[in-house]
């Protein structure tokens, strides 16, 4: 049952981490207006398979931290800033009108999604606190068949995403700014409930 809930964890929070426009969903959004849908997919696949390893680092660095209290805690206190610090982030992300499209030129999709999803430095720090997050609320093993699944989902997550923002790239290109505001707002919520369990689980 482990395996099934964290492959699920996996495919929910790195679709929802990816779900906000940055610059590797604009970039998705721009190849497949400029390139076609077809494109799309050899760029989301890029990106998502160098989301492997980094998914795959963040566990191994997570599971040294929680074998150390004194870090372990001290990670939990650091995570509960980080909740506090996004949630105002995307409150003020919401209040922009709009957001600017990536102007990196693109030769091949394939290898663009795999430079920028490895010059992404947010990836490990992401996934890193999200197992620990989900450690502390007992949902996560570090065994590798259940941290396997973790990563295959966290992998089908991020491809899903950067499909969908290529597959309906002219709607979202119209609606950006109201699309943006609404994502940022709900993102901002769930941060910062994040951060309130938190506090809650590590203080009482």
């Amino acid at each position: 049952m482990m395996v099934f809930s964290l492959f699920f964890f996996g495919v929910f929070f790195s679709f929802v981490g990816s779900i906000t426009p940055s610059m590797l969903n604009m970039t998705a959004l721009k190849i497949s207006l400029e390139n076609g849908k077809k494109e799309i997919n050899k760029y989301a696949l890029g990106v998502s398979l160098v989301v492997f390893p980094q998914a795959y680092i963040a566990i191994l660095l997570t599971e040294y931290i929680a074998e150390n209290l004194s870090i372990l805690e001290t990670l939990q206190k650091i995570g509960i800033v980080i909740f506090i610090f996004l949630s105002f982030y995307f409150y003020r992300e919401s209040k922009k009108d709009k957001i600017e499209i990536s102007k990196i030129k693109k030769e091949n999709p394939f290898l663009t999604g795999i430079i920028l999803s490895v010059l992404n430095m947010f990836a490990i720090p992401f996934f890193c606190g999200i197992v620990a997050t989900l450690d502390v609320f007992n949902l996560f093993s570090f065994n590798f068949i259940p941290a396997l699944f973790f990563i295959l989902g966290s992998v089908l997550g991020t491809f899903y995403i950067l499909f969908l923002y290529g597959k309906f790239a002219k709607i979202i290109q119209k609606k950006t700014g109201k699309l943006t505001r609404d994502i940022n707002i709900i993102l901002s919520i769930l941060t910062a409930l994040v951060a309130v369990f938190t506090i809650i689980k590590l203080f009482f």
